[in-house]
């Protein structure tokens, strides 16, 4: 009888449990491309201001790790160079707001994937400035689902500076 009452338990558990096999529902993908889309536009438009409110109140990460041929490359031109550089989506906004250099921010093979609490988005990018590929490679982010809407915690992405 204990046995059956703990299988019981135990079954019951297992389906509240049960995984999301990753997929995001029509809706959350619509929104979090929404997410993407006002951050292109911040970035084309400069609002460094619209760039910040995209991301969580305490700000958030943009971790760039450059691949091994950019690294090796720039580690021969200074040879303090990191290879991981963090930096934070305030100062990024700071950097968007203040540039006079046209940006546009291109995102290709994009994927979305969610439980509808939480999210990742992985796709490629090309960061043009000036109309010239200054940065490309695959870039990652990871959001949460708050009362008002997607945010972004972290961007984190490959860094291939020059021309795609």
């Amino acid at each position: 009888m204990l046995m059956g009452a703990a299988l019981l338990l135990f079954a019951g558990s297992g389906a509240t449990m049960d995984r999301s096999d990753g997929a995001a529902t029509p809706q959350d993908a619509a929104a979090i491309q929404h997410v993407m889309d006002v951050y292109h536009h911040a970035v084309a438009t400069h609002d460094g201001q619209a760039v910040s409110a995209l991301f969580l109140d305490r700000g958030g990460n943009l971790v760039s790790v450059l691949s091994g041929k950019a690294f090796a490359v720039a580690r021969t031109k200074n040879a303090s160079i990191q290879k991981v550089r963090i930096t934070s989506a305030q100062d990024f906004a700071k950097f968007v707001a203040s540039t006079t250099s046209s940006l546009d921010p291109r995102h290709t093979d994009v994927r979305i994937t969610s439980d509808g609490t939480v999210a990742s988005v992985y796709f490629h990018f090309d960061f043009v400035i000036d109309g010239k590929v200054e940065n490309h490679g695959d870039e990652t982010w990871q959001l949460v689902k708050t009362a008002d809407g997607w945010r972004i915690v972290a961007i984190t992405y490959s860094s291939n500076p020059g021309t795609a």
